[in-house]
């Protein structure tokens, strides 16, 4: 018995109608149509398309639940570190537990990533099939319709982002590896705490960047809470007390800027910003530069904006620190559950963060109420 080889008309036939049967279309023939075999190509690659569309959907939602349970555990770790008498087990234990959502949280990533990957893919090749779809219309004479082309592929979330999410989880590994049996219970203070709030904050904006809050107010909360700190930043930097990056977060770098202002002009040394620690930043920059002084202005300005946005600031967005702004930053503290300093700290904005991301959290389904039995 002569057995035909994969290149005979008649298999080559028989395939095509497999194809054909599987997309949906009844039409077969033992002659082979290419338009017919370029039709269910097509049909074969949006059903993949299709298909790696749910997958990507699928791996960005596991990511931000992987990711919402981290920062939830990172702000448990701060919890631990601001009880009023934490122990160095209980700093080490607490490490040791974000080790699995850790890395829940990037292998999650990770799967998003390559779930977006492998749809790009899959969109190129639809592409693919719906241009020898159109030149199989066309014949060996006629001029194939154009088809679309598939955009360059965006980043998931901005680079910068995922940059200073590593460098908030090295800067947090070196806090963390230092803690030994033997190291003071003073060392988990400010310093070690802001690494803990630089590291929630970090991924609190990568859980924002990836779509994990798609409600638009809250978007502008993030990037509300980023600017103050950032135009911080700036007023340090001009003043010469700040030379790292100008990221909008509150982290070690930021918090040991302060307390050098704070230092230099004889103020208690908090690494917070309270109304003295303003007044000293705009003296420092008026001194420096009469026109940088606007900076501090800028910071205390987005302070009010910021203040605004959630419902705690009525009155002007001017830049200038008055009793009345503390007294909105203290009920705004009393809001978030943190001790009312009418000072901005890390954990201020942590709990900020915090706050913004809990209202992603669907309130639960109540139960429907028992109907009366007859």
């Amino acid at each position: 018995m002569k057995i035909e080889t994969l290149t005979s008309p008649r298999l080559a036939a028989t395939a095509v109608c497999v194809a054909l049967l599987v997309g949906g279309l009844t039409a077969c023939s033992g002659e082979l149509n290419p338009v017919d075999a370029a039709q269910a190509q097509v049909t074969a690659a949006e059903k993949a398309v299709t298909e790696a569309e749910a997958a990507f959907k699928d791996a960005s939602a596991n990511f931000c639940q992987a990711s919402e349970t981290y920062i939830m555990a990172l702000d448990r770790y701060g919890d631990v570190l601001n009880d009023t008498e934490p122990t160095v087990g209980d700093v080490k234990v607490a490490g040791a537990d974000l080790a699995k959502p850790r890395d829940n949280a990037f292998d999650g990533a990770q799967a998003a990533l390559d779930a977006r990957d492998e749809l790009v893919v899959a969109q190129q090749e639809l592409v693919d099939a719906q241009v020898a779809l159109e030149e199989a219309k066309a014949g060996p004479t006629g001029t194939p319709s154009a088809v679309p082309t598939v955009p360059p592929s965006a980043p998931v979330v901005p680079p910068a982002t995922v940059e200073r999410v590593k460098q908030a989880e090295s800067e947090f590994d070196a806090a963390q590896s230092s803690v030994t049996d033997d190291t003071p219970l003073d060392f988990a203070s400010e310093q070690f705490n802001s690494a803990v709030v630089a590291l929630e904050m970090a991924w609190l904006r990568l859980f924002a960047d990836a779509g994990c809050l798609p409600a638009e107010q809250q978007q502008l909360a993030v990037a509300a809470v980023s600017a103050y700190t950032a135009a911080l930043q700036q007023s340090l930097t001009d003043a010469g007390y700040y030379a790292g990056a100008i990221d909008g977060v509150y982290g070690p770098a930021t918090v040991a800027a302060v307390e050098a202002l704070q230092t230099a002009n004889g103020l208690p040394v908090t690494g917070t910003v309270d109304k003295a620690t303003a007044d000293a930043l705009q003296a420092a920059l008026e001194a420096v530069n009469g026109a940088a002084s606007q900076a501090s202005v800028a910071s205390t300005a987005a302070l009010q904006q910021t203040l605004k946005l959630v419902g705690f600031w009525d009155g002007p967005v001017d830049g200038i620190w008055t009793p009345a702004l503390t007294d909105a930053v203290k009920a705004f503290q009393v809001e978030l559950g943190v001790e009312p300093t009418g000072t901005v700290d890390a954990a201020t904005i942590a709990a900020f963060e915090k706050a913004i991301a809990d209202l992603t959290t669907p309130a639960p389904t109540p139960e429907p109420s028992p109907t009366p039995s007859s």
